[in-house]
């Protein structure tokens, strides 16, 4: 792997890394918050492709792991990947990668298939593998889990377009090489 990819990718995970110090909003109703860093998911996926972002998540999942607190609200540790947020973490590589295929083959400079792309892969595929964490994990019922991700639907919708909004400029600036 060149040495500009290894930066990249160390990079990506490092603002994964930072988005995760925004603190966590409890909703009560769901044992998930509303967080910040699955705008960094997305943004790996979106500008590092779908190699190199799924291997910037693996890489902050790995950190996670071994029990630095990298997660928002300061987790880490193997708790975190048998815990109720588990599904959506579970998602995250796949997510970066599917997003980066997707982009890569179907985007040709449409910004609604762009935003399309992000949200569906960035929001509702990480939703409902977040729901079915919930359902196998706190045995909440699969739809009830389906109904809770209803309210993280607008703020992620937001963090997709401000991933597009970004992507868009690299691509134009000519930084984002597929």
């Amino acid at each position: 792997m060149k040495t500009k990819n290894v930066a990249l990718i160390a990079m990506m995970t490092a603002i994964i890394i930072v988005l995760g110090f925004v603190p966590p909003i409890p909703l009560g109703f769901i044992p998930v918050p509303l967080v910040l860093q699955n705008m960094g998911i997305m943004l790996a996926g979106a500008i590092l492709g779908s190699k190199r972002g799924f291997l910037s998540v693996i890489i902050f999942l790995l950190l996670v792991a071994v029990g630095l607190p990298l997660m928002t609200g300061g987790r880490g540790g193997v708790a975190v990947f048998v815990g109720a947020t588990a599904g959506y973490i579970y998602a995250y590589p796949f997510a970066a990668a599917l997003m980066g295929y997707g982009l890569k083959k179907f985007s040709h400079s449409n910004f609604w298939l762009e935003l399309l792309i992000v949200w569906v892969v960035g929001v509702i595929f990480i939703d409902v593998l977040g729901a079915v964490g919930l359902t196998a994990i706190a045995h909440m019922p699969f739809i009830k889990a389906l109904i809770s991700n209803l309210v993280f639907i607008p703020g992620d919708t937001i963090k997709a377009l401000v991933v597009v909004l970004i992507y868009r400029r690299l691509k134009k600036m000519n930084v984002i090489e597929r």
